[in-house]
């Protein structure tokens, strides 16, 4: 998804090409990704053209949600717990994520 983020719409060879892969591994990724309704594929001659049929930030939300409901039941603390406690967070990523609490509190 990063590489039609990126730039699209692009062909598959294009998205081939960005993405380093075998063509087989490639149209293979893009078919799953055109079932899931993730992308579209547009027809330009003999090419069909493929674009993200969503933002990366939509996209972002939604699997974020997704997640937390699957594997933390909907609670935001014991995922936000866990992430912390696994990644070691420089000061400015603390700082970061203090900003970010205040400026939610303040809703």
């Amino acid at each position: 998804m990063s590489v039609l983020w990126d730039a699209n719409p692009r062909t598959s060879l294009e998205i081939v090409e960005a993405l380093k892969q075998h063509p087989k591994t490639v149209k293979t990724y893009i078919t799953r990704l055109l079932k899931k309704g993730a992308i579209r594929a547009e027809r330009a001659g003999r090419a069909y053209l493929y674009s993200p049929a969503f933002s990366q930030e939509e996209c972002q939300k939604t699997e974020c949600e997704n997640f937390l409901q699957k594997v933390f039941s909907g609670s935001l603390p014991p995922m936000l717990a866990q992430l912390v406690d696994d990644k070691k967070l420089t000061d400015k990523e603390i700082d970061e994520l203090r900003a970010i609490l205040k400026k939610r509190g303040t809703k």
